[in-house]
């Protein structure tokens, strides 16, 4: 697996500044993981719908990701 991006540097989990709705989570983790932002959107949801656990999930993350 290549952990690195083409800069030869460490790829690093940040907020989307550019394919954000609401504080650039999704869109930070879809960069990262480099898929779609809004598969990750749409796995959100279905956790949210499930039991409220996106929800807790997503604040924590909006605060913890630089």
């Amino acid at each position: 697996m290549n952990y690195q991006d083409d800069d030869n540097n460490y790829k690093r989990l940040h907020k989307s500044q550019t394919d954000k709705f609401i504080c650039g989570v999704c869109g930070g983790i879809g960069e990262y993981l480099n898929i779609d932002p809004t598969l990750v959107r749409l796995a959100w949801v279905f956790f949210c719908i499930c039991g409220g656990s996106g929800i807790l999930a997503y604040i924590i993350a909006a605060i913890i990701i630089p």
